[in-house]
């Protein structure tokens, strides 16, 4: 895959292949050196659940020193409302929608769990094709070294595992959860894998276990080869567990969604100790200064999470499911100390790492994400954007799209159908259902999702 200038790069995009900028960035100085990128990711995190989005309950000190040294997105939006179906548009760089069994998060043990996923799982094809990773194999062609350290959740065949879709190096658990200690899911699999080999570190807490791995990858090495670190935590994910809950024997399938607000709390307090030890890592092998860093959540908070000032939780395209907390710092590109209100989605990150690292996607697989860290490197004025949702799982569906700040939603559960009309800039909590009173805009965006829908056609 061939390399480009960021000048061949950003004509490409502005002729519509690849990247797709927000504005021009002639007011910008040049970007003189590719950055490393250190990708964060955390597991069903609030978009109330820092300290710097809001956060009375919890401290997130060395998040929030991250948004003091860089930027905040106030309405960033994640991909899906879930865990499979987010990771998928970020490794992409496109509508999830577009892999085909992918608009849920997969099931305990490799199970679909609606009739698209259960059909490609029953012929052991359900996960993210290798083909299809554009970030990871796009960034290895570009000639940096790949490694991911945490959740995968892509697919448990060995066709899926991160070896096949462009990283060099992984550790972590396969599926979408698991003991936090034992390291198998809640029917007893053990889950945690080092590239394609099991790995037993039974005792290790999971956060730690990733901590240190991406700690030690930051180590100083040899060489001036760049690097995409991609480190997606399980927590605050559930079982409910905090570093000193350490037991003898595994949760029982019971006790795997019990938990309280004070232990989630313990996660995320403990979650934000660790990004630091990787922030500090990075401090001490003398690249900070040219890593760019990105800090998001992967899907709105369930019930043990808080999205205020949203209204709705984790699977569902209300904002509370899917509005999330991301941060981003390049020091010396982005204005420290910014907060951002232009909205982006999952997509626009991908967008971003590869054109900051002079890298593209191949022309068969072009990005649905703009640049949105040039967007906001060069001031620009922020625009409206057109965005999708739809999620499914057993018989329902839910579906979405905002135009401006306007937004329809609609959910579907069987025979039965509900619509809603919202402005998100005077109703950001959506409160207010417009539908009634403005038949002709919820037409209008019906059809915008409508005709999405038809074009955002599954591969396989």
């Amino acid at each position: 895959m061939r390399t480009f200038s960021r000048r061949e790069l950003l004509a490409r995009a502005a002729a519509g292949a690849g990247v797709l900028p927000l504005a021009t960035l002639t007011a910008a100085p040049p970007v003189k050196r590719r950055p490393n990128i250190v990708m964060i990711l955390s597991d069903d995190q609030g978009y109330g659940d820092l300290g710097c989005y809001g956060a009375k309950d919890l401290r997130t000190p060395v998040t929030d020193r991250l948004a003091d040294q860089g930027v905040r997105f106030t309405q960033y939006y994640a991909a899906a409302p879930e865990c499979s179906p987010t990771r998928t548009a970020l490794l992409t760089g496109r509508y999830l929608q577009r892999v085909g069994g992918l608009e849920c998060a997969i099931g305990v043990g490799n199970v679909g769990r609606y009739d698209d996923a259960i059909r490609l799982a029953g012929r052991h094809d359900l996960g993210l094709p290798s083909e299809l990773a554009t970030l990871p194999r796009a960034l290895r062609a570009a000639g940096y070294a790949t490694a991911v350290y945490g959740k995968w959740h892509l697919g448990y065949e060995e066709k899926f595992r991160p070896s096949r879709c462009g990283f060099d190096q992984f550790v972590g658990v396969l599926g979408g959860n698991c003991d936090y200690f034992h390291h198998c899911e809640n029917d007893g699999l053990h889950v945690l894998y080092e590239d394609d080999k099991p790995l037993h570190r039974e005792g290790t807490y999971l956060t730690d276990l990733i901590a240190d791995q991406a700690a030690g990858f930051l180590k100083p090495q040899k060489g001036d080869k760049p690097f995409f670190l991609y480190v997606p935590f399980t927590a605050p994910h559930s079982p409910y567990q905090g570093p000193g809950d350490r037991r003898p024997q595994r949760l029982g399938e019971q006790e795997w969604e019990k938990g309280t607000r004070a232990k989630y709390v313990e996660m995320v307090e403990h979650l934000d100790a660790c990004v630091g030890r990787i922030l500090a890592a990075l401090e001490a092998s003398g690249q900070a200064d040219n890593t760019l860093v990105i800090f998001a959540s992967d899907n709105g908070g369930n019930k043990m999470g808080s999205n205020v000032p949203f209204a709705g939780h984790k699977s569902g395209l209300y904002e509370g499911g899917i509005r999330v907390p991301c941060i981003a710092r390049w020091p010396g590109i982005l204005p420290a100390g910014r907060t951002s209100s232009q909205p982006s989605i999952t997509m626009d990150l991908t967008a971003s790492m590869l054109a900051a690292a002079g890298a593209i996607a191949p022309p068969e697989l072009p990005l649905e994400g703009v640049d949105i860290l040039d967007h906001v490197r060069s001031a620009a004025t922020d625009r409206a954007r057109t965005l999708f949702w739809r999620a499914r799982r057993g018989q329902r569906t839910w579906r979405a799209v905002r135009d401006g700040n306007l937004k329809y939603l609609t959910r579907q559960d069987g025979d039965k159908i509900e619509q809603h009309l919202f402005d998100l800039a005077a109703d950001p909590a959506e409160k207010t259902d417009l539908l009634a009173d403005r038949p002709a805009d919820a037409d209008r965006l019906r059809s915008l999702l409508t005709k999405w829908e038809q074009e955002a056609k599954p591969r396989r």
